[in-house]
């Protein structure tokens, strides 16, 4: 009797390893592929940009034959030193400061989401002491807040099935709800939001859809940042109000996020394995067929 009932947890175990090590190894194909896909399209346009940067340097050097390649070497570096700092090279000293309280609590907001953008960091030891600490409890009530946010969005989503469900249409009822929740969040936060960075900083519709997506996926590269072109003159809380978009998108992209990892490992868990629950369910009716053990009572 104790040998047949521990063969179902035998059993689910080695699926539960079977499966384990099929998701390790797809995760490393994954990224595998990935490599050999980001280097085949991007491999031969950093030579040519590369080629072309040298070409220029010689270019310059020829037309200002005052400067020699040390002097155009080390003011390079000082541009570079300027833009690790956040100081755009571009324009002069009356550049927007990248600090003012628009500017700070759009940075707050990418400490805090882990976004990260890359184009601004603290530069003194007092603010880099402050970031650490700042992240250390604000990254944890982020998560909360969002997590929080979007319970929210799926009680309504729940809400809004049993307003509109009818008996024996209850299949149709959440299919037709789940499709407005994710039609109405792609419009409200990845598609009509690139139309207004397209206007108002210049980017074309593509450059402002991949800015939203990786912004709200928090991948974050930083190559593309709202409120940095010194030619453009910004009204104060647009970056405010940016970060106030991300916050909200980002709670609605983790819910998409969030249920498409449920469905992928569903999916993924009935397709490859199926769980044996005969010998479970046998073992169940077995020991529910033994008679009851009589209960001892101790008079207290």
């Amino acid at each position: 009797q104790q040998q047949s009932s521990s063969m179902p947890i035998l059993t689910i175990h080695n699926q539960q390893i079977s499966w384990t090590l099929l998701l390790v190894v797809g995760y490393l194909f994954y990224l595998l592929l990935g490599a050999m896909v980001f280097q085949l399209l991007e491999k031969q346009a950093e030579t040519h940009f590369r080629d072309q940067f040298q070409l220029e340097k010689l270019k310059f050097l020829q037309n200002y034959t005052c400067l020699d390649k040390q002097a155009l070497e080390q003011f390079v570096q000082v541009l570079l030193e300027a833009w690790e700092k956040g100081v755009n090279p571009e324009g002069n000293s009356t550049n927007p400061s990248n600090w003012d309280f628009s500017n700070s609590f759009f940075f707050a907001g990418t400490v805090v989401t882990t976004i990260g953008y890359g184009n601004l960091s603290p530069s003194t030891v007092a603010g880099q002491i402050f970031c650490v600490f700042y992240a250390l409890f604000g990254v944890p009530l982020n998560l909360a807040f969002l997590n929080q946010l979007g319970k929210g969005l799926n009680a309504h989503l729940i809400t809004l099935e049993r307003w509109v469900q009818k008996p024996g249409r209850a299949q149709v009822v959440q299919t037709l709800a789940v499709a407005i929740f994710l039609t109405t969040g792609t419009l409200l936060f990845l598609v009509f939001p690139p139309l207004v960075f397209s206007y108002v900083e210049g980017w074309s519709y593509g450059e402002g859809f991949y800015f939203t997506f990786i912004t709200l996926s928090t991948i974050g590269f930083g190559d593309y940042v709202v409120g940095t072109n010194p030619n453009k003159h910004y009204i104060p809380v647009y970056r405010s109000l940016t970060a106030i978009w991300i916050v909200f998108g980002l709670a609605w992209l983790a819910l998409v996020f969030n249920v498409g990892a449920d469905l992928m490992e569903k999916f993924l868990q009935i397709k490859w394995h199926k769980p044996d629950l005969s010998l479970a369910e046998g073992t169940t009716t077995k020991l529910e067929d033994e008679p009851e053990q009589p209960r001892i009572h101790i008079p207290s």
